[in-house]
């Protein structure tokens, strides 16, 4: 008569919980891993929207003439952008006056009238984001990011 063994079967399965353990962590991290470098994307993303749009409402404050609005929406887009983005990466603050109808940038004619309205537009750009973020998923991340925010300008103050 053979006598069985009730501990035989266990030792056959002695490495499977490791195994199932690795295979586990691995997508658990990887997954992990992509919420944490998307998050800081999506932070870096949001700062250079609020910035463009800070820059934007500052173009609406009261001033003499377009050239100091221009002037005022990018120093304020450019102070709300200065400390907390990384050294490694390279801003761009391009802030535009135009007329809405004809899309004349230099020097428009604005005035009060609908069709000689003009609009202010304030675009953010951060170059070189591949180089700050960490580098297992670069593959996935973008290197140029972009906050862009325009507003139509009051005509009766021009």
């Amino acid at each position: 008569m053979k006598t069985s063994r009730p501990f035989a079967s266990i030792r056959a399965q002695r490495g499977v919980y490791a195994i199932e353990f690795a295979v586990v962590f691995l997508i658990f991290f990887a997954v992990l891993y992509g919420i944490i470098c998307y998050g800081i994307l999506f932070a870096f993303r949001f700062g250079l929207q609020n910035a463009a749009e800070d820059g934007a409402r500052a173009a609406l404050r009261y001033q003499i003439d377009l050239p100091r609005r221009k002037a005022e929406a990018d120093f304020v887009a450019r102070f709300q952008i200065k400390g907390w983005l990384p050294a490694a990466s390279s801003q761009l603050v391009d802030v535009q006056i135009c007329q809405v109808e004809t899309n004349i940038c230099l020097n428009p004619p604005c005035h009060t009238a609908w069709e000689k309205r003009c609009q202010v537009t304030v675009t953010v750009t951060v170059n070189g984001m591949k180089q700050v973020l960490p580098p297992l998923a670069n593959f996935a991340i973008p290197d140029v990011l972009v906050g862009k925010a325009s507003m139509l300008l009051d005509g009766g103050t021009l």
